[in-house]
């Protein structure tokens, strides 16, 4: 008997195979066996073989077909160790150890010429068709069609062979690689007609459907599309000119607020969320091109809607552009009032009424809180400087600026510390004095010296005067007016406390708002044993004196100066 397990067979198949493609390996030279894992069948023109021992384990009979191990379920003979471990199918020279010996090689097995009956899955590994050496097909009835130099790819067997294709003309249809979406049919469209090519008719030829060509070039070119402009925004973040308007703006004002400290990001920043600029690198570039960018202060300003980054800077640098408001030193409370109204383009009266009901919410601290008999709690911290104010702002916005910045100011020059070494009691008292002297006095030397006036006034050891101010600028204060010709009738009967003719010691609180010259005079006195000053030409200049007698010369030399006027 030939020796198989030592012969080199041909390849178990072939992707040229007729038979590969839908068919394959399903039925396999008429024996029914299932390829790579399907389960064979058996041959109806064959009796079925009886086999014994346990069918679960293929060792258990050597010479045996196992289903523990079939070929047809997972452990085929050309990829397994065969059936059963059959020494002629799991281990052939060609797939592993041993080659498939008619004789079990001293195992025992049976010989599948001397059963008279090939199993239809006793195939050798080599001969993909199961018909290879034997010389017959199911039992040597047929011819040896795989002995020759030509048999390869193995024509069918006789009564299995389909009838050659039908030679036609080259169709570039669908069969050659076209998708059925082009044909406008689906997938069980296609399969239909590919089973109908294999029975030999010609296979129709599909309409490619103009429709489907359209919604296909409308989806490449929303792709392209889209990949253009994500690739260009990808470009312009990182390589490209920053988004800029272009010219001085759209001619719609808006007022911005830059805060102190702000960088050329932050001021972009508030820009841009104006609509000044289209883009804070917009700003930011064109801050850094001008030679005077960084020189942008804190404060308001009025600019247009949509303007170029250039154009912006420019503006910013220009006086025209400022909207800040300007608070003198020694101005009182109403006049800041009404000159914020203004800014606000709102009516009068809108700001006094905003502090009178939120000035416990605009940040001032401990010691000015809780005195009592006090015009206006915010009198003296409404900050002599530059604020920012512009249409569309709250007042305890802007009064809040104000408070702040008084705060900052106060805890510098520690009004607490100096008020123990100025005999006062706390800093509440130290910002009275302070606006006394701004009142009064007219000049830094004048300042010190009304301090002076002031301390010396107030001390117990004062004969003099008794310890009673006697300043018209305190009965001014609650006049509301600022009048230098006061009758004595008047003062005199006039018993508010904010009257320091007829109430000794300070008034209440402060009765302006103090400079930086008024508070640095307060906390440095001068020491010359000042008690009385008169302005003398009613207005700019004013004289001190140490003595009562010296005053009234001083008053003499008043009353000259107003006989012309």
């Amino acid at each position: 008997m030939t020796d198989y397990g030592r012969g080199q067979g041909s390849e178990p198949w072939h992707p040229a195979d007729p038979l590969y493609g839908d068919q394959g390996w399903e039925q396999q030279a008429g024996h029914g066996q299932a390829a790579y894992g399907g389960q064979g069948s058996y041959d109806p023109q064959q009796p079925q073989q009886t086999y014994a021992g346990d069918w679960s384990q293929g060792h258990q009979q050597q010479g045996g077909h196992g289903y523990g191990q079939d070929p047809g379920y997972g452990q085929d003979p050309g990829y397994g160790q065969g059936y059963g471990q059959n020494q002629g199918y799991g281990q052939d020279p060609a797939y592993g150890q041993q080659g498939y010996d008619g004789q079990q090689q001293g195992q025992g097995g049976w010989d599948p010429v001397g059963q008279g009956q090939v199993p239809s899955y006793g195939v050798d590994p080599t001969d993909p068709y199961g018909t290879g050496h034997q010389g017959a097909y199911n039992g040597g009835d047929q011819p040896d069609y795989y002995s020759t130099p030509d048999a390869y790819p193995p024509p069918e067997p006789p009564g299995r062979r389909r009838a050659p294709e039908p030679q036609t003309e080259w169709d570039a249809g669908p069969d050659q690689g076209e998708s059925a979406f082009f044909n406008g049919g689906g997938d069980d469209d296609g399969e239909g007609d590919d089973r109908g090519a294999r029975r030999g008719g010609r296979k129709p030829k599909k309409r490619r459907s103009g429709c489907a060509c359209l919604v296909l070039t409308v989806i490449f070119a929303s792709g392209v599309g889209g990949v253009g402009y994500f690739g260009y925004q990808f470009y312009q973040d990182r390589f490209g000119s920053a988004p800029d308007y272009s010219g001085d703006g759209n001619g719609e004002t808006v007022s911005v607020v830059i805060d102190k400290g702000s960088d050329g990001y932050t001021i972009g920043q508030k820009l841009k969320a104006a609509g000044v600029v289209q883009s804070v690198d917009a700003f930011v570039a064109a801050q850094s091109a001008n030679p005077q960018g960084k020189t942008i202060q804190a404060g308001a300003y009025i600019l247009q809607r949509e303007m170029s980054g250039a154009s912006a800077v420019k503006l910013m640098l220009s006086p025209k552009s400022k909207a800040n408001m300007i608070i003198g030193e020694g101005w009182r409370n109403a006049k800041i009032y009404e000159l914020i109204d203004s800014k606000l383009k709102v009516d009068k009266g809108t700001t006094e009424k905003a502090a009178k009901e939120h000035y416990k919410d605009l940040g001032l601290p401990g010691w000015a809180q809780g005195h009592a008999k006090l015009k206006d709690p915010l009198e003296g911290f409404l900050y002599p400087s530059s604020y920012a104010v512009a249409k569309g702002m709250d007042p305890e916005d802007v009064l809040k600026q104000m408070v702040e910045r008084a705060n900052e100011n106060y805890e510098k020059l520690d009004l607490e510390g100096k008020a123990k070494e100025l005999h006062l009691d706390g800093a509440w008292q130290v910002l009275t004095v302070a606006s006394l002297v701004q009142a009064e006095g007219k000049t830094h030397d004048d300042f010190r010296k009304m301090a002076e006036v002031v301390y010396n006034r107030l001390k117990p050891t004062n004969t003099e005067t008794v310890q009673l101010l006697q300043f018209d600028s305190t009965f001014n204060y609650l006049k509301k007016q600022s009048n230098i010709n006061i009758g004595l009738d008047e003062i005199r009967s006039n018993k508010d406390p904010y009257n320091t003719y007829t109430n000794k010691g300070l008034p209440p609180g402060p009765i302006s708002n103090p400079g930086d010259d008024a508070l640095a005079a307060t906390l440095t006195p001068t020491h010359d044993g000042w008690l009385y000053f008169v302005a003398t030409d009613g207005m700019n200049k004013t004289e001190f004196a140490k003595t009562h007698a010296e005053f009234e010369k001083l008053t003499e030399k008043f009353n000259a100066s107003q006989q012309g006027n």
